[in-house]
């Protein structure tokens, strides 16, 4: 089998799955007690797929400012979403960090 048969078989089988999931869960309403993990997920993927970026440096973990500073970019991008409560001065005031903090080291 061609590798394009192979990604088309995927693809279809995933669109067929999902498709199928909505066409028996989509009109009915889903339950409180499925519903309330579910508010959670957005963020746990989030956490998920930024934590090993910025923690991470060459692939062990490593906090120090001096060497990472992605990470300490992090933490002052969450103290000004914290205390601001708008995610535009976390991009802000995150991306300004780094920016300074690699060009000074």
């Amino acid at each position: 089998m061609s590798p394009f048969a192979v990604v088309l078989v995927i693809g279809l089988g995933t669109y067929v799955i999902r498709l199928s999931f909505i066409g028996i869960v989509g009109a009915r309403p889903v339950p409180e007690w499925a519903a309330a993990p579910l508010r959670y997920v957005a963020p746990a993927v989030l956490a998920a797929l930024i934590a090993p970026a910025v923690m991470l440096n060459g692939g062990t973990l490593d906090l120090s400012p001096a060497s990472n500073p992605r990470f300490l970019a992090a933490v002052l991008a969450g103290l000004a979403v914290w205390r601001l409560g708008n995610v535009i001065w976390a991009v802000i005031v995150g991306m300004g960090s780094l920016w300074l903090l690699q060009w000074l080291l």
